[in-house]
């Protein structure tokens, strides 16, 4: 049986079998160990070597260390009936010490400013399917606002919501029995990206999903009718179709709790938005209006305007919006594990050629975190062998039970509740299901406890 990154990189052509050898133990490698430095989770000098000459090499570019997980990605979108696919930017700086480059004092650092925007397709039950587009960028010093005024949208950072959503077009082309939605937060609300949806055919249309940013004008029949009305006000004057109850996040300094929303919907007619030197059609967008009337004292009412190319006449209709648009936390879950479980920003090597290479193998591994931790909850009474190698269940059998493993593997459910409590999870009663987490620091674990497992063979020692 293939281990999960051999199965992951199974079309990786980088002109080179070595590259192609190569990329998968570098994988296997530091999926197992996604916390500690490169050096250790290699294991050796001369794997340690390899590891950095796969970096330094022209052909292992970030596109080329992607391209085999997309394509594995595509596959799992195909059998999915609707796939959202998360876009957003997150930050990944870098503080540079001028001292021993020759430019300054030891004292002395500059902050590199870059930035990630990944395309992450989800399930409507959460379930990580991969990376499906990313975008990787230094930023360079921020221009006037007078300035970017006279630029157009392909000249900003604008452009990669939108680049991101012509992508969903050209994968909804090639998966003609699955719907591509295409969901964003409020950066996303750009007029550009609506427009970019009416100027495809139906046949390479994906939907899309976008929280407003903006109080937008709407169209007026004459010009003398007064002056425009406002998005807001006019989902306000729509009747309620029924009210919601949305699970909130945690987020720092707020616990995580249940808000009843009332739920308004309408079709609106935008006031197209003025551009130096071109003009923008009118166009007509559904929306949905979901408002906390009466939240907790002294916490911030709920409130999400959603702009949308779904039908939402219905209480159902608009409900499900409502619904796949909070798939869109599951990206902020994604950026948690990259930063925290495989401390991106702790990388120290030296050059952009070496440090993008490296990324796309940990994207790859947040995805696996994610996809594992999922599945588990959506699908536990799964066979755990369609993601964990025999060895991988028995070894956490064994540690956790104490005891032989049985003859047929665990559910992938229990497996991965035991994975987690190698991570640190209690498994008590009251206790929520598992998070990235507990599920990373386990896997990791996991793959200590192989490799003692092996070892055990070899002498002929029993584990238990």
């Amino acid at each position: 049986m293939k281990s999960w990154a051999a199965a992951e990189m199974e079309t990786a052509d980088f002109g080179d079998e070595r590259l192609n050898s190569r990329v998968v133990l570098l994988l296997e490698k530091l999926g197992q160990k996604p916390q500690i430095s490169i050096p250790a989770a290699c294991g050796g000098w001369a794997e340690t070597m390899g590891a950095y000459r796969f970096f330094d090499n022209p052909k292992a570019t970030f596109e080329k260390v992607l391209a085999p997980h997309q394509e594995a990605t595509l596959q799992r979108m195909s059998a999915a009936k609707v796939v959202l696919l998360a876009q957003d930017t997150t930050e990944d700086d870098e503080t540079l010490n001028l001292g021993p480059k020759g430019l300054g004092t030891l004292k002395e650092t500059a902050k590199r400013d870059r930035r990630l925007h990944p395309t992450i397709a989800f399930t409507p039950e959460r379930i990580c399917l991969g990376v499906v587009r990313a975008d990787y960028w230094n930023r360079e010093e921020a221009s006037p606002r007078a300035e970017r005024r006279y630029k157009g949208v392909d000249e900003k950072e604008s452009r990669y919501w939108i680049e991101s959503y012509q992508a969903s077009c050209a994968l909804q082309g090639q998966l003609s029995d699955t719907m591509l939605v295409n969901v964003a937060d409020r950066e996303g609300d750009l007029y550009e990206l609506f427009v970019e949806y009416a100027s495809h055919a139906p046949q390479t249309q994906a939907q899309w999903i976008v929280r407003a940013a903006q109080n937008r004008r709407l169209q007026r029949a004459h010009k003398k009718e007064g002056p425009h009305q406002k998005l807001w006000d006019t989902l306000a004057q729509s009747p309620t179709l029924g009210q919601l109850k949305v699970e909130v996040s945690a987020r720092p300094n707020r616990p995580a709790r249940t808000a009843t929303v009332t739920v308004r919907s309408a079709t609106v007619q935008l006031e197209p938005p003025a551009r130096v030197g071109y003009h923008l059609p009118a166009l007509a967008i559904n929306a949905v209006w979901v408002c906390e009337e009466d939240p907790p004292a002294k916490v911030e009412a709920l409130e999400w305007m959603l702009l949308t190319s779904l039908p939402v006449d219905t209480y159902e209709r608009a409900t499900t919006v409502v619904a796949w648009y909070a798939v869109r936390w599951c990206i902020e879950i994604y950026f948690h594990v990259l930063k925290s479980g495989c401390q991106i920003k702790e990388l120290q090597l030296e050059t952009e050629e070496r440090q993008l290479p490296c990324l796309a193998l940990y994207m790859i591994i947040a995805w696996r975190v994610l996809f594992t931790m999922m599945l588990g909850r959506s699908c536990p009474e799964l066979d755990c062998e369609i993601i964990f190698e025999r060895k991988e269940w028995q070894a956490a059998y064994i540690v956790h039970f104490r005891k032989p493993p049985p003859a047929t593997p665990p559910s992938l459910g229990e497996l991965v509740t035991v994975i987690a409590q190698l991570g640190g999870y209690l498994n008590r009663k009251h206790d929520g299901p598992p998070g990235p987490q507990t599920i990373w620091i386990g896997l990791q674990r996991l793959s200590d406890f192989v490799i003692a497992l092996d070892a055990a063979a070899i002498t002929g020692q029993s584990c238990v």
